[in-house]
């Protein structure tokens, strides 16, 4: 059976990938100070609201992909609650951290660098897919392609309101109309979802959040 998730990159490419992130490991062990943790308790970043609230979801044996992951503030939770946790993202130094904290709590959690506009994901491997501040728009169907009949697309981003914010993404790029993260989730059918003002961090962040669930039969 493939792997859930491959990378086109080439063999060199992936030889640089490995030593960017033991680079980015020594670093944080020698320093012993990281963004996760450097101005928090040792718990970290608190995570979503969105993601607490459907905390349940995330059980033993449940396979979760983690898309953009940072740090993990997700990806971790996700793996304490007992589920099978893959988290990706292209920062070796924030997965550094990552897999380093999921070790020390010994977490059932793998950690994968690579670039998500070109990596290859298996249709119908996770039972749950998550993207919290994430937003690429073409790949979004192959995102929603990984879920498994019956499981949940989870996705929470800035609305493009937050520029009014004086903080945060300000390019289009990175920003969703009104309703527009609903349509990204299509043909899924929407449980929940919602375009609020939220306090993170002490600041308003405009956000949309959506949890969709794959209806197409087995």
């Amino acid at each position: 059976m493939p792997p859930p998730i491959t990378s086109t990159s080439t063999a060199a490419s992936a030889r640089s990938d490995r030593h960017a992130a033991r680079v980015a490991a020594e670093k944080a062990e020698r320093e012993d100070v990281t963004p996760l943790f450097s101005r928090r308790n040792e718990r970290g970043q608190p995570p979503s609201a969105w993601f607490s609230w459907h905390a349940s979801l995330f059980q033993p044996g449940v396979r979760v992909l983690d898309l953009a992951c940072g740090p993990g503030r997700h990806a971790l939770l996700a793996a304490e609650r007992g589920a099978d946790v893959v988290a990706v993202d292209s920062d070796a130094s924030s997965l550094a951290v990552l897999q380093r904290e999921a070790q020390r709590r010994r977490l059932n959690l793998k950690s994968l660098h690579m670039d998500l506009r070109t990596s290859q994901i298996t249709p119908a491997s996770f039972d749950i897919v998550m993207a919290f501040d994430y937003l690429d728009r073409q790949r979004f169907p192959d995102f929603c392609a990984a879920v498994k009949p019956g499981g949940y697309f989870m996705a929470e981003t800035f609305l493009v309101t937050q520029r009014q914010q004086g903080w945060g993404p300000e390019s289009d790029e990175h920003l969703v109309q009104p309703g527009e993260l609903i349509r990204l989730v299509a043909p899924f059918e929407v449980l929940l979802a919602r375009e609020v003002i939220e306090m993170i961090d002490g600041r308003p962040g405009a956000i949309a959040s959506v949890l969709a669930v794959n209806t197409t039969a087995e």
